[in-house]
């Protein structure tokens, strides 16, 4: 080392200036400048002793003559040694260089568990994890940094990016996410499954919800939802989530399209979704640092036979580890920050959200829309129109498209059966049912009188199945489907479904329910016979060939 670099380390030890931050100014290692500074008669402070002991320095009185354990002595501030040897200043200090002063290393506290350590990281297990099990599973008494220590000692560091902290108030905000969840085994298949993993994390507290679910929907996204809010017996009035399908159907930072039964769900708890910017997961890092904590220290390298057994585990660790650590932003305890933050939380309501199913129907001729096979009348004005259509189990609800305004509420109708309300009957007959009876007497007389007859006795109920006439009219031919509503007006069923199951028999089909044909006989012949027989029956005299038959 030159003359200027040797008289700078020693300038910025008189400073006071640890090793660490020398050799980050000059680039001369420790060892090289603690050498230095002892030969000059500075202390030594080294990293993290500060105020805990004394600077280490060389044992040196004031006058700069250093006491020789040989014939000698040694002067430091001539830099020349007088004795039997008399060695200049580089020489003394590159036999500093060449023996640095070296600290007693203690054994690691983690060393008797070094298999069971290298067996967890090849599963993908992180530190944390490993602490964690040592704790539970061996009676390990040491602390995380010992095993973190370790670990830095067999693989080394890796390097962390900064990052952005969204700072919210109690009860604020709160980060939804998917994440991958552990292999649970199927009882379908009787294989192991991938699962989802769902977390609910608050903004505030950092408080999680962490659930496992084999398949997902939009059903099952609001449910998790409701699911958190009861653990946390209460909900956040914001929730940060991704542009997933099951909760935005068309995303857009200014103006996104929620998923209907995801946006009323929330509605009912008072709170609103926020959809993230495309392709922006900073946004959510919180729930997305609260995914990866839960797949790399709890599940990571785990297998389980049941949901039940993986909720479980995943619970324990929750209660016992995540709530009660120190959270590396706040440094606090998570646990004491949800205990604060939960009062501010909304009120859960009395009932839980009805979930229902949704849809876009037309509204036909007949003024109604077809839900599950059964049919309900729009308002006036609506035909050939399409509305919003909301049910379950017990309603069905027609929407306005545009305004999302209510139009009509009906209650659920069996298949095939028709829901009117007495505002939505036309007093009279319709512009469009008009041409559709007229369609009927043009194709045949009796198919007129037909459906003429049904829309007088079912009103406009009986539209679509004037539709169904002319259509199967279109199929099977206008004769045929004459003589089928011939039949059907002779014995006076006016049905569409008997004039379809007519036309679908196999074999000929008769022209009417009352025929004569040379090859049916007439009754009085058969009672004539029967009158002969029973009257030569005592005698037993009669033949066969007397018998007409």
């Amino acid at each position: 080392m030159n003359e200027e670099k040797k008289n700078q380390v020693i300038a910025l030890g008189r400073l006071g200036w640890s090793l660490r931050r020398i050799e980050r100014e000059t680039g001369v290692r420790r060892e090289t400048a603690a050498g230095y500074l002892k030969a000059a008669g500075i202390g030594v402070r080294y990293p993290g002793a500060w105020g805990r002991r004394p600077p280490d320095t060389a044992s040196k009185p004031a006058n700069g003559v250093i006491p020789d354990s040989g014939s000698g002595t040694k002067t430091v501030g001539d830099a020349v040694f007088a004795g039997s040897e008399s060695k200049p200043a580089n020489e003394v200090i590159a036999d500093l260089e060449g023996h640095p002063t070296k600290q007693t290393a203690t054994a690691s506290a983690s060393e008797p568990y070094r298999d069971l350590i290298e067996q967890a990281l090849t599963r993908g297990r992180n530190a944390k994890a490993i602490w964690q099990d040592l704790v539970d599973d061996h009676g390990f008494t040491g602390g995380y940094q010992s095993v973190k220590r370790f670990i830095h000692k067999l693989h080394g560091a890796s390097e962390k990016q900064p990052c952005a902290i969204i700072v919210t108030k109690p009860g604020e905000e709160a980060q939804v996410d998917y994440g991958e969840g552990p292999l649970v085994r199927d009882p379908q298949s009787n294989r192991y499954r991938r699962t989802r993993l769902f977390v609910l994390t608050l903004g505030f507290s950092r408080k999680c919800v962490r659930l496992i679910v084999f398949t997902s929907s939009t059903r099952t996204w609001a449910e998790l939802h409701e699911t958190a809010f009861a653990r946390l017996s209460g909900a956040p009035r914001v929730l940060i989530l991704d542009n997933l399908r099951e909760g935005v159907l068309k995303p857009d930072i200014y103006d996104p399209t929620l998923n209907p039964v995801y946006r009323d769900m929330l509605a009912h708890y008072q709170a609103i979704a926020m959809p993230c910017r495309i392709q922006d997961p900073d946004r959510k890092g919180k729930v997305e640092s609260s995914v990866g904590h839960a797949q790399k220290t709890p599940l990571k390298g785990q297998r389980f036979e049941t949901l039940e057994q993986a909720q479980t585990y995943l619970d324990r660790w929750e209660e016992h580890w995540a709530d009660t650590r120190i959270h590396g932003t706040t440094k606090r305890q998570v646990a004491v920050m949800f205990a604060e933050e939960k009062p501010s939380l909304l009120p859960l309501p009395v009932e839980p959200f009805r979930y229902y199913q949704y849809g876009e129907r037309a509204v036909h001729l007949d003024g109604c829309v077809e839900v599950e096979a059964a049919y309900y009348s729009a308002p006036p004005g609506f035909i050939g129109r399409r509305v919003q259509v909301q049910w379950d189990l017990r309603h069905v609800r027609l929407l306005d498209p545009k305004t999302g305004q209510l139009l009509r509420e009906h209650l659920r109708e069996p298949r095939g059966a028709h829901r009117i309300l007495p505002e939505d009957r036309h007093q009279k007959t319709p512009f469009t049912t008009q041409q559709l009876l007229r369609r009927a007497e043009n194709a045949s007389d009796r198919i007129g009188v037909l459906c003429k007859t049904m829309y007088a006795q079912q009103g406009q109920a009986a539209v679509r199945r004037m539709q169904g006439v002319l259509e199967l009219a279109k199929k099977h031919g206008s004769a045929a489907v004459d003589d089928a509503c011939a039949a059907a007006i002779e014995i006076e069923v006016y049905d569409y479904r008997f004039v379809r199951r007519y036309l679908e028999r196999k074999g000929p089909a008769p022209l009417t329910l009352r025929q004569v044909d040379p090859l049916i006989r007439q009754l009085s012949l058969y009672r004539d016979v029967i009158e002969r027989r029973d009257q030569s029956q005592p005698n037993n005299n009669s033949s066969k060939e007397d018998d007409p038959l």
